[in-house]
């Protein structure tokens, strides 16, 4: 295989993303999407009603985004150090070392390649549920999916401000009707009176606990990709601060809120039940009453596209991973090159749309169910891949931080403090995890997909410390720059760019 520095040279142009394409609130619409809102709460929160039989999960969603801020806290100290589209395996890189950075890119690859196909799945049913329902048309859900696909494969080659816009319009509209459903729920609570009950801690702190923190905690899968754009962001330093707070201060508040209302349209003793009947229609059919059909049709239509957004946003995400590994002489260098054009990520959004069809075909072909077995599975899969590189760059933070000169004009509490407190907390919720991940995949506690599924990532994270080694040994001048991202071209891994390891 040719090494890297031998192939052609490549121009600042085909090197080079976007610069200064994307504002505060752009960012903001591109991670929101990422978390897709509609979706969870018409899915996510009902699931995790039905899931668990835990009625606290409003609260649960509180809990979640509490120990989110305080991740983000140490996560944005990290963002105005180092600014790299590859983040989480940029960061902890410069904390833990090249080998442990390159074993969570490995990772980053997998989680967001599995969440993204993932989604196909649940694209496909949706969409052929709704156009059953009101346009009379009856295309196999595969079809449905490969439509977005198609959409997906021609904007993820576009400009990243194009993109952006698309994901604002679907996510305000999405936006604006869960609030109004919600809305509608609480001023028709069951038996005329509004009930706090699901608020209770009691109602969260039970046997079930961990199943109830990792089913909401994948509702917020998306927020951190504030720093996969801080390359194309307006002021990286400030922007992807503000983005980070405000998404995860929105999103959070709208779980919470629209997962109570569910509650107080049926009451907290039912809402289980309810969940577990009506599932993801459960938010429209309490609304469906006390609003006219078309406000409820629009919802359904919503509930759709949020799935595409959804799709488009970690279809970015994904595609900017490869690139910054591509960059680097981590993976093949002809992903580390952008679209002259549009200046996108244009050989990273091929190959994540290569490896999407791929999924899908596979998916369709051995005849698998594309709800439960992709959409659920492979989604909470994701999910669980981010959790664990939330938790790895938590005690990244606190190593770099800890090495001279690195934290100097850095706070304590942004440092240490919220650092550890994040690498404790989310520590706590991927154990819980892991160890209900029967309960969370729905199948028998002794069932070996309740392993096998996750070590998915320890073999990702194996390879990815081996690959290290490798290239150590046979390319010293590729991982002599491995993290230092748009410096890797010009700059020794030497000074102030330099991450930490040998």
């Amino acid at each position: 295989m040719p090494h890297p520095s031998r192939h052609a040279p490549v121009s600042p142009v085909e090197a080079a993303l976007a610069r200064s394409r994307l504002g505060v609130w752009p960012l903001v619409w591109i991670v929101m999407a990422a978390a897709a809102p509609l979706t969870v709460v018409a899915g996510g929160a009902t699931a995790g009603f039905a899931v668990t039989a835990i009625t606290g999960i409003p609260l649960g969603y509180v809990v979640v985004a509490l120990i989110l801020a305080v991740f983000s806290v140490g996560y944005v100290a990290m963002t105005r150090k180092v600014v790299n589209a590859g983040a989480f395996y940029t960061y902890i890189t410069y904390g833990l070392g090249k080998p442990a950075g390159v074993a969570g890119s490995f990772v980053a690859v997998v989680g967001y390649n599995v969440m993204q196909t993932g989604l196909y799945g649940g694209f496909g049913v949706a969409a052929h549920d709704f156009a059953a329902a009101h346009l009379d048309v009856s295309a196999p859900w595969w079809a449905w999916a490969m439509a977005a696909w198609a959409l997906i494969a021609f904007l993820g080659g576009r400009r990243i401000d194009l993109n952006g816009r698309v994901l604002a319009v679907l996510l305000i509209a999405e936006i604006c009707v869960a609030v109004v459903l919600a809305v509608v729920q609480v001023a028709h609570p069951d038996g005329g009176q509004v009930s706090f009950t699901t608020l209770s801690p009691g109602n969260l702190f039970t046997a079930g606990l961990g199943a109830a923190l990792a089913t909401a905690i994948a509702g917020f899968v998306g927020f951190e990709g504030t720093a996969v754009f801080s390359e194309e962001s307006k002021d990286p330093q400030k922007t992807v601060a503000r983005a980070t707070y405000l998404a995860l201060a929105i999103i959070g508040v709208l779980y919470a809120f629209c997962a109570w209302a569910m509650s107080v349209a049926t009451g907290p003793d039912a809402i289980v039940a309810r969940a577990t009947a009506d599932g993801s229609q459960l938010i429209f059919n309490l609304a469906g009453p006390h609003v006219p059909a078309a406000v409820i049709t629009l919802g359904q239509l919503l509930f759709v596209t949020s799935l595409f957004a959804a799709l488009l946003a970690f279809h970015n995400t994904a595609a900017r991973y490869f690139y910054a590994l591509g960059r680097e002489g981590v993976l093949p260098s002809v992903l580390g090159r952008t679209s002259p054009k549009t200046r996108a990520p244009i050989h990273g959004s091929l190959l994540q749309t290569l490896i999407g069809m791929g999924v899908t075909a596979t998916y369709v072909l051995a005849g698998w169910d594309p709800f439960t077995r992709m959409f659920f599975w492979l989604t909470v899969l994701g999910g669980l891949g981010v959790l664990i590189l939330m938790t790895a760059t938590s005690i990244a933070v606190l190593a770099y931080f800890a090495r001279p000169g690195t934290g100097d004009d850095v706070s304590v509490g942004r440092r240490v403090i919220a650092p550890s407190l994040a690498t404790l907390g989310l520590g706590a919720v991927l154990w819980v995890t892991l160890t209900q991940m029967a309960t969370l995949l729905g199948v028998d506690p002794a069932s070996p997909l309740r392993w096998q599924l996750p070590a998915i990532f320890a073999m990702a994270a194996l390879l990815g410390v081996l690959w290290a080694l490798i290239l150590k040994a046979r390319r010293p001048q590729v991982y002599a720059v491995i993290g230092l991202g748009a410096h890797s071209a010009v700059t020794e891994a030497t000074g102030s760019f330099a991450p930490a390891g040998r």
